[in-house]
Formats: structure tokens, C-alpha cells, sequence
């Protein structure tokens, strides 16, 4: 990422390190460094790159949706108009087939939640040193493109969602009902203390296993992107065996960006899916 040479550690530490703005330890407030100055900012940190990134494809998403549904015709649709459509169809299915209750704004959460998270992940099949070099041309270090490599961001996402199952818990079943759930289920009354551990347990586990999921698929992801690349480093200075190299680096690339497409769906897919699930096991009252 500079004119010197680096060393393959390097590269990959760089790589993983997100543009961070917090204190630093000499009281000011400005963006990290080094690694070693990020993690010294502790918890009050802000990844600024995840964080516009998320906020510039939000937008996209809303701006794109928005003016479909504005210019929506119901003569002959454009390419623009099917695609939206396709789409809006699909999670419609999704949300039948996973949503007993009725509510209306389970499909447009279920939406924003799969467009969203499609187009973060989406990032990462875009070369890996394209954006951080436009960056470092602008004077910026450091600058992580896929949002969804970020836990900040996967957290975030699932403690909203986690915010809504104990909403619509409570709104639906009230406070006695909520609680009896989780108290008298699934053993007998008497077993209330247990019953309160396993079913508390289950619950703080939604959250971490939509975060946890979706940030474990795209770092692992990220990295590969990252070991390929690092082949092409070494082509470019291999003075033996530089052809078979750069053939290899070319086919992995091209097979695991393939590839990588249905996982980045996927895994947009699972998170919406498994919300949906949430929310509509909230809504069920157990008597």
C-alpha cells in the first residue's frame, strides 16, 4: 500500500484495519494511525469507513427503490422496474412462507434488511486494492470496503433486530406473558430457575448468531481475497515459475469471486430469513 516494499503480514494487517476516529492517547480526538493506536481508542471508537459505506449504499438502495415505485407503470416495465419487481416477489414468498402473524411492517424490514446487507457484501468482489488506493491517493491510511467485515456493523444490525423480537414480545403476549414464556417452558413450573437459564440463554443467542454468522462468512471471505492478491504480489516479483503464478492467481480469483457471489446472497438471504423467524416466534402466543 506505499511505494516500499512490505512484507506479506503487513499487507494483510492492513488490509483488516478500519479508517478508526476516537481519543487518542494523548487526549485529542483524530484517526488512528496504527492498529496498536485503534485499539488503545477502546469501545467509543468510530469506524468511519464501515460506517459510510453502510450509509452511502442505504441510501443507494432507498434513492433506487424510491424512484421505481415513483415511476411504476403499468404498461410495458423497464429492465430497472422487472429487477425491483423480482425482488419485491421473492421477499413477499419469503415472508408468507415464514410469517404466520400479520403485520405490516415485517416485509419492508425483511426488504431493507436483505437489499442492504446484499449490497455490503456485494463490496467485497470489488478488486481488493482498488478502493483502499484511491484512499491512500486522498491521504487516507486505512480504508476497509465491505461493511460487513466490520463486527461493529453486524452487531448493530442484530441488536436491532433484537430490539423488535423483545418489542413485539412484549406488545403482543404483555410482560406476564413474555416472562411466563421464558420462565415455564420448555420443563415443568417448578423448574422455573433452569427454565429462566436455558430460555435466557436462547434468547441473547439470536442476536450473537446473526452477528457472529454474517461477520464470520465475510471476514473469512475477505481474507481469501486478500491471500489471492498476495499471489500476485508474488508473481510480479518471482523470477521462476512467475507464468504458472499469475495462471493460478487468475483462476482462483475468477472461481472464488463465482463462488463468492452465492455466498454474499446467501448470507443476506439467512439473516433476513432467520429475522422474519424471529419475529414471527414474538408474535406467538403460547398458552
Amino acid at each position: 500500500m506505499s511505494s516500499e516494499a512490505i512484507s506479506s503480514t503487513e499487507y494483510i494487517k492492513h488490509h483488516l484495519q478500519n479508517l478508526t476516529y476516537g481519543r487518542l492517547h494523548d487526549g485529542t480526538l483524530g484517526f488512528a494511525h496504527t492498529p496498536e493506536e485503534a485499539k488503545e481508542m477502546g469501545f467509543w471508537a468510530l469506524n468511519v469507513d464501515s460506517f459510510l459505506v453502510a450509509l452511502v449504499l442505504g441510501a443507494l438502495f432507498l434513492f433506487v427503490f424510491a424512484r421505481v415505485a415513483r415511476s411504476a407503470t403499468t404498461g410495458v416495465p423497464s429492465g430497472l422496474q422487472n429487477f425491483v419487481e423480482w425482488i419485491l416477489e421473492f421477499i413477499d414468498t419469503s415472508v408468507r412462507g415464514s410469517f404466520s402473524a400479520r403485520n405490516p411492517l415485517v416485509a419492508p424490514i425483511a426488504l431493507t434488511l436483505f437489499a442492504w446487507i446484499f449490497l455490503m457484501n456485494l463490496m467485497d468482489l470489488l478488486p481488493i486494492d482498488f478502493i483502499p488506493l484511491i484512499a491512500q491517493a486522498m491521504g487516507v491510511h486505512y480504508f476497509k470496503v465491505v461493511p460487513t467485515t466490520d463486527p461493529n456493523v453486524t452487531f448493530g444490525m442484530s441488536i436491532v433486530v433484537f430490539g423488535l423480537i423483545l418489542y413485539y414480545s412484549l406488545k403482543v403476549k404483555g410482560a406476564g406473558g413474555f416472562f411466563a414464556e421464558l420462565a415455564f417452558q420448555p420443563l415443568p413450573k417448578a423448574a422455573m430457575p433452569f427454565n429462566l437459564v436455558l430460555e435466557g440463554v436462547n434468547l441473547i443467542a439470536k442476536p450473537v448468531s446473526l452477528a457472529l454468522r454474517l461477520f464470520g462468512n465475510m471476514y473469512a471471505g475477505e481474507m481469501i481475497f486478500i491471500l489471492i492478491a498476495l499471489m500476485g504480489a508474488t508473481w510480479a516479483s518471482a523470477s521462476i515459475g512467475s507464468a504458472v503464478m499469475f495462471g493460478s492467481q487468475i483462476l482462483l480469483s475468477l472461481g472464488w469471486g463465482i463462488f463468492h457471489i452465492l455466498i454474499i446472497t446467501l448470507q443476506a438471504f439467512i439473516f433476513m430469513t432467520l429475522t422474519v423467524v424471529y419475529l414471527d416466534m414474538a408474535h406467538q402466543e403460547h398458552h
